[in-house]
């Protein structure tokens, strides 16, 4: 019998086996993963710079390159939480949510204030209201 066929809604599948990758695909993915911890580094000290999107994507090259360091980033103070959050349902918090909420419109009005044509205002504040709408639509982690 298959593992499918003694599967019950109480016993979760186990993940899928992924074949090993190629050393240069892992190494590749590992220096993704480094390019995007440190993008995700200037998105906390940068407003209007993403974190958490650089942060997902490091932890998806790393889980795929190096089980150390997607450990690591789990166990991290910061962006562990997300991590976490995201690999236990796709879920996001009430405080990423508002703090996301309150730098996309810090960086609206920056976009209003400086732009030198409204058409390219109204594309980066269609878009960034695009993201809102779909994470507020997020469900949020059980308490």
């Amino acid at each position: 019998m298959s593992v499918e066929q003694n599967h019950t809604p109480e016993t979760p599948l186990p993940p899928p086996q992924r074949p090993p990758l190629p050393l240069v695909a892992r190494w590749l993915l590992l220096a993704f993963a480094g390019l995007c911890l440190v993008l995700a580094v200037i998105g906390v000290i940068v407003p209007g710079m993403p974190t958490t999107v650089f942060v997902l994507m490091a932890a998806w090259a790393a889980a795929r390159s190096s089980p150390r360091l997607h450990r690591w980033l789990l166990d991290h103070k910061l962006f562990g939480p997300i991590l976490r959050n995201w690999e236990n349902g796709r879920t996001v918090s009430r405080r990423a949510k508002w703090s996301a909420t309150a730098a996309m419109a810090f960086c609206a009005v920056v976009i209003l204030l400086t732009a030198h044509k409204p058409w390219l205002a109204a594309l980066g504040i269609g878009s960034m209201a695009c993201v809102l709408a779909w994470l507020w639509r997020r469900p949020e982690p059980n308490a």
